[in-house]
């Protein structure tokens, strides 16, 4: 484990702090850094003899890992049941926690049976009550940590057989209609949004001074200070998870430490793992599709498979949305389980003629992976890359079916004429440009 992005926020000696949060979001059945995740959790309540809390912000599961739906989430399962034996734990549910289980309501009773604190803004649409309470207490030692959750109202991200018995309030006007009564009296306060960025800039100026705010759903890894309160996007994908450091007066630093591929391996884990994977990957999907001669972060994978499509398209550049992608190629030979952890969807190739000036405004959206304030993130985005910079007033651009139709979420328009690029699919494209034979 190694330090990921150290972001020390308040310099100097005070008191002692009230607590630590570890927080992590969009999880999605990362298996190949389960185990290593839970040895990091409990590595870090071992050295640091302040009170704990353990927060997942949504996303757990992820119905594209074969393993995970054959196993019927048996790792994720095992992982959520050992967290309340470290420290207090509480999930805000996302839009991928009913992947497996396709019913919200028996993943919320089984996360309890765990142990495991629930909080959401969801309302289970067949009865009209809450799926979880929207706020709960969690101890923090002597003190009290007031934590309350905030779904996504995306509803074509949630499975689709659920969407029937889901209603979800739009996040800024849940918040401004209920996050002041949510919060009344609290003695610390942490909100937990899965919203993404774009409703949470809404909710920020909400917040009490001195307030946590988890981020998740744009598999993201930043740090923003509002006064005395925080506001901070963990990571994807068993990646990294970030620690909070409370004190009296809120937040007083948080650091984000990655987990590698290699770290150690929690004992409690350590047999199920490859048990499971064992017995739910089929041959043809532990067969090596290629090998990958380095390491790639997400952004870097992103913006590879951005050229790879432009390529295979004849175009000048390549579009694809960041929440396609899973994780970072790995270094090595990579088999068809593992790459599917890398492009998690399949898709189409589409292309669209635009003048050149447009694309220049479509890049600066793109590649929110790099520092940038706040107000410029829209949540949802595209990783891109250029492959042919000539100097036409007309430029050809490819991106996803998926991209193409959500035009406006992501490229910030609706008036682009996308055309399908024939026999071209998304995998078979990437895993070629990738991956040597």
């Amino acid at each position: 484990m190694s330090a990921f992005a150290a972001a020390p926020l308040l310099a100097g000696f005070g008191p002692p702090p009230l607590g630590r949060v570890l927080a992590m979001s969009d999880l999605h059945s990362a298996y190949e850094r389960t185990g290593q995740l839970l040895a990091a959790l409990e590595a870090e309540v071992a050295a640091h003899k302040v009170p704990h809390v353990i927060a997942i912000d949504g996303d757990i599961f992820e119905h594209g890992n074969v393993a995970a739906v054959r196993s019927n989430g048996a790792i994720d399962w095992a992982f959520l049941a050992e967290l309340p034996k470290i420290a207090p734990t509480v999930v805000n549910l996302g839009n991928h926690d009913n992947d497996i289980t396709p019913d919200l309501a028996d993943v919320v009773v089984r996360l309890r049976g765990l142990g495991v604190a629930v909080v959401s803004n969801v309302v289970d649409a067949r009865t009209g009550a809450p799926y979880a309470p929207a706020q709960i207490d969690l101890p923090l030692g002597r003190r009290t940590l007031r934590v309350v959750g905030v779904a996504t109202d995306s509803l074509k991200t949630y499975p689709a057989a659920s969407r029937p018995a889901l209603q979800i309030p739009v996040p800024g006007d849940w918040a401004r209609a209920n996050l002041a009564a949510a919060l009344a009296g609290a003695d610390l306060a942490m909100v937990m949004s899965h919203a993404g960025v774009a409703p949470d800039r809404e909710i920020l100026p909400l917040l009490p001074d001195g307030a946590l705010m988890i981020g998740g759903h744009n598999h993201l890894l930043f740090q923003h200070r509002q006064g005395r309160s925080l506001y901070v996007h963990t990571g994807s994908w068993s990646n990294a998870y970030t620690v909070v450091t409370l004190g009296a007066a809120g937040p007083s630093d948080a650091v984000s430490k990655a987990i590698a591929l290699d770290g150690p391996v929690s004992p409690r884990l350590a047999t199920l793992i490859p048990s499971v994977l064992a017995t739910s990957i089929t041959e043809e999907e532990r067969a090596i599709l290629g090998t990958s001669p380095k390491a790639l972060s997400l952004g870097e994978t992103g913006r590879a498979v951005a050229a790879a499509m432009a390529r295979a398209a004849g175009a000048d550049a390549g579009f694809i949305g960041h929440t396609t992608l899973g994780t970072g190629l790995p270094r090595g030979p990579v088999s068809h389980h593992a790459f599917d952890a890398v492009v998690r969807f399949e898709g189409k190739l589409m292309v669209a003629e635009v003048p050149r000036k447009r694309l220049a405004e479509f890049l600066a959206r793109a590649n929110q992976d790099r520092p940038m304030p706040l107000d410029q993130r829209n949540g949802d985005f595209l990783y891109a890359e250029v492959v042919t910079p000539t100097g036409g007033d007309t430029v050809r651009i490819a991106t996803t079916d998926w991209n193409a139709m959500n035009q406006a979420e992501y490229f910030g328009v609706s008036d682009l004429a996308f055309s399908e690029t024939p026999a071209l699919r998304l995998k078979a494209v990437a895993a070629k440009a990738l991956l040597s034979a």
